[in-house]
């Protein structure tokens, strides 16, 4: 079933199973659950996820850790419904991207908190580059990262150009994309394209853990240095020198500057409230 762009925005609610919430207190767990299918999105899923985001965002959670059940993270676009044989012409799927993906992106870097992303297996396609639109991944040493667009005769999408390039160089970026060879999560660790590969058996404790310790955190700081390292990518150094004292100012004002000044002074956790 398809859906517009703005039916996603005015469905109050969806029952679906598709994206499993779980409620921490002060962060949630989202995670991809169609499992029989690597956890490859359809529109269902699309709109469940965007849901889970917002509500996320909405119930003021100071944290967001992603994952995926079952032997894999994602697998991209399920392409169930891209049969050439069942359709009466070409798909468009630039409308794919504007309505589905890219706001999830979008959402993911401008959310003001940490999203962390839990990869538990095969991160492929549309998959491997949502993942990578996080903020810190962690992977299963098991897990492997495919650019498998060049497959099916597409470019990488949902930020996949724009991700690998930055995190990779050009040179790595273009080989990855042309060839579609997988990138086991040690040598994307190494290569500095994920933060971390971990024993497989440990990475949803360690993913938990991370998320909890953030969600914790000062978060209106935490949120700050997003933004400002998400705005290195572009800014000169005056210009980043600029923004980093601009906010500095907002964090120096906010409770959460007192409390670790205190907290340090007294020789005490701090108690943070992201504010």
């Amino acid at each position: 079933m398809a859906y517009t762009e703005g039916e996603i925005f005015s469905r109050e609610s969806s029952v679906s199973d598709t994206i499993l919430s779980k409620d921490h207190g002060h962060w949630a767990e989202l995670t991809l659950n169609r499992p029989d299918k690597l956890n490859s999105f359809n529109d269902e899923m699309h709109i469940a996820l965007r849901q889970a985001f917002e509500s996320a965002i909405e119930a003021g959670k100071r944290a967001i850790l992603l994952t995926g059940a079952g032997r894999g993270f994602c697998a991209g676009q399920d392409l169930g419904d891209r049969d050439p044989a069942k359709m009466d012409g070409p798909p468009d799927l630039s409308r794919t991207l504007t309505t589905f993906y890219n706001p999830l992106v979008r959402m993911i870097r401008d959310a003001e908190m940490p999203v962390i992303c839990a990869v538990n297996g095969v991160a492929a396609g549309a998959g491997a580059n949502i993942a990578m639109a996080c903020d810190i991944v962690l992977a299963a040493d098991t897990a492997k990262f495919i650019q498998s667009f060049v497959k099916v005769g597409l470019v990488p999408d949902a930020g996949g150009t724009w991700h690998l390039t930055r995190l990779l160089g050009p040179a790595r970026a273009k080989a990855l994309a042309m060839t579609g060879e997988p990138i086991m999560a040690g040598q994307a660790a190494e290569w500095g394209m994920i933060w971390k590969a971990l024993p497989a058996d440990a990475l949803m404790a360690q993913a938990r853990a991370l998320t909890a310790r953030l969600a914790d955190g000062p978060t209106l700081g935490l949120a700050h240095t997003k933004k400002a390292i998400h705005a290195a990518e572009t800014n000169t150094l005056e210009d980043q020198l600029a923004l980093e004292a601009e906010y500095q100012k907002i964090c120096g004002a906010s409770g959460d500057y007192a409390e670790g000044v205190s907290a340090f002074l007294q020789k005490r956790a701090p108690v943070f409230e992201g504010r």
